[in-house]
Formats: C-alpha cells, structure tokens, sequence
C-alpha cells in the first residue's frame, strides 16, 4: 500500500520533475552531477521526484551501459542525505516486457521508491488487454503510476475503455496524461472520473505542450446522475528538470488561483510563454528527436551538467535547436533560474 503522507501529497498536488542522467564528454555516468542535479531539485522545493524515466534516457538499461540500479540508487541516497520529508514523492520509471517491468517494481520498491511509473512505450505488439495484465502484475509489487506517453516519443493511443479498465486496478494511485492530445487527456479524465476508485487516483500532467492550461482546468462529467468535478492537481514533466525552482514558485501561484471564479490573464499568458519555451528545449519542430539533449543544454548552460551529450549518438540537438534556445533565454528571463543556481552549485557539486 501507498505511505499515507505520500498518498496525501500526491492528491494535493505537487511539482515532481523527470530527473536526467549527468555524463562526462566520454559518455560515462558523471556521478557528482548526478547528485548534484538531486540536491537542485531538493533544494528548489519540489514534492518529489521522478529517476529511470524518458528523461533519464531509457538505455540506462541497456546491458551496455547497465546504470538502472546505479542511477535509482544514488537518488535514494540524496534523499536520504537530505532527510527529505516523510511525503517527498520517489517515483520509479518501469518499463519494457513484463518480465523486465517485474524485475525493474521488485528492484525499486525494495530500495525505498513509492511508486512505480509504468511506461507502455516501445510495446505495440502487446494488445490493450496484455498491458493491463502486465500492469495488475506489477501493481501487485509496487503501487502503479500510470503514463499516457504520447507516440512522437515511442507511445500509442488508447481507447476510452482501456483507461477505464486501468483505473479499476488495485493499487493504481496516479495517472501521468502526457499524449499532448486534447481528446485523449479527456479520455484519462473522464474514465478515471466514472470510476469507483476515482477518489484514489491523483492525474498529473506530462502534457508539455499545456502545462499552466491543465493545472488550472476543472473537468466536469455526468455519472449517473452525479456531477463529478476531477482536477489535474500536479506534474510529472520533463520540462520542469529546467529552471525548476521558477517552476515551484509558478506552481504555487496556481494552486491559490485554480479554484478561484476568475484565473489572472497574467497567468495565462505565462502558460503560453512557457509553451513556447518548451517548444525549444524540446525541439517540438522536429518531432521531439532533441528534446534529451535540449534539456541537457539548459542544464549545461547553467553549470549543473558537463555538457548536453547523452549514451547514445543520435540523441543531439536539431539544427537550429540552440539558436531556439538562445531565442527563449532572451525572451523569458522571468522563466530562468540562473541565480538561484549560481548561489548554490558549489554546494550541490561537493562531495
């Protein structure tokens, strides 16, 4: 069962951002900015945080490289360095066959992460009623963060039915919507909304291109003859490893406003200056291929990484991609963090 202080911040709602992987310019895991990318996080304030995920690159686990348990393992140590709160939010990237997501639930949950996020990318030959099977399995190890991955990255789309169906499963306690699709962020909203365990699931936004619109929309649906109101109360991003402890303070002045009758134009005009923002660092022109290496370059600007190089060739930025980069430092100052890091990155990169 989920710990209850965790389950309680996962329902009001927090920042958890997608946590990269620091290498040298040898492609070798650089293990003090590994750590120190933790201790920013920490030390910004968010609620928790998300390793093993798209953003820490999948191939960690290729047999190659073989860092899963090494990366996994030096967040729950800083975690615990930190002596972070009994709430702070630990999440698991899980994926691949089921045997491999078996091995990867057992792996975390015995070295302290809460929850497991259950990534269906990169298995299209399995049919929806196979997926859910491998999530019941390994919901029975670790409490289930459900990921809606968009297919420019790897995913596929869903019925209506099958979100239904996952909303049902024991030990199923969040959902990450993260299809950069309207119709399908709906689909999760309102099958989770028409479920009996609809009180038991918290849904986060991964839905980079929308961020500030999904954390201040309330969905309404009719079941039965009940109006039932479900909110997107947090995110689970990759966007937010950037620039995050500007991301914890935006994140607050939403949450004071959400409910509110009236949402500030200012706020909404800050959603689409960000939207544009991530535009660039996840290079969205070129169908996402340098969106790894767009963060990594934010990251290296500010001194955090080495350098933008990821474990595989491929993974670099697009043509032009820098200069989108450039473009949105210059036009979005009041997005940077720079300061906030410049203070601290002695302290976050000491042994």
């Amino acid at each position: 069962m989920l710990n209850s202080a965790v389950k309680k911040k996962l329902h009001e709602g927090t920042v958890i951002p997608a946590h990269p992987l620091a290498l040298t310019e040898e492609r070798q895991l650089d293990e003090a900015g590994q750590r120190a990318l933790t201790r920013y996080y920490i030390d910004a304030g968010v609620g928790g945080i998300a390793v093993g995920v798209h953003t820490t690159q999948f191939e960690i686990r290729d047999p190659e490289f073989n860092l899963y348990q090494k990366v996994l393992s030096i967040a729950i140590e800083e975690t615990k360095r930190a002596n972070v709160s009994d709430d702070f939010i630990k999440v698991a990237g899980i994926c691949g066959p089921t045997e491999q997501a078996i091995r990867e639930a057992t792996f975390s949950k015995e070295i302290g992460y809460d929850l497991g996020l259950l990534s269906m990318g990169g298995l299209q030959h399995l049919s929806e009623e196979e997926l859910l099977e491998r999530t019941e399995k390994v919901a029975e190890i670790i409490p289930v963060f459900g990921f809606y991955l968009q297919p420019a990255v790897g995913g596929r789309t869903f019925s209506y039915e099958f979100w239904e169906r996952f909303a049902n499963i024991p030990n199923v306690y969040a959902i990450k919507i993260a299809p950069f699709d309207r119709y399908c962020s709906i689909d999760v909203v309102r099958a989770v909304s028409h479920s009996p365990r609809n009180e038991e699931i918290a849904l986060y936004t991964g839905n980079d291109d929308n961020i500030v619109n999904d954390l201040l929309t309330p969905f309404e649906f009719t079941v039965g003859n009940t109006k039932v109101e479900k909110n997107i109360v947090g995110g689970l991003l990759g966007h937010w490893s950037v620039w995050t402890k500007r991301v914890v303070e935006t994140f607050e002045e939403i949450k004071k406003v959400r409910n509110h009758e009236s949402i500030p134009k200012e706020l909404l005009t800050l959603g689409q200056q960000i939207t544009d923002a991530n535009a660039a660092i996840f290079d969205a022109r070129n169908r996402f291929k340098g969106s790894i290496a767009g963060i990594n370059e934010i990251l290296a600007r500010q001194g955090l990484l080495q350098g933008n190089w990821c474990l595989v060739d491929r993974e670099v930025l697009s043509p032009g991609q820098a200069e989108e980069l450039d473009r949105i430092y210059a036009s979005y100052p009041h997005l940077h963090d720079d300061e906030f890091v410049k203070a601290n990155l002695s302290k976050w990169l000491a042994k």
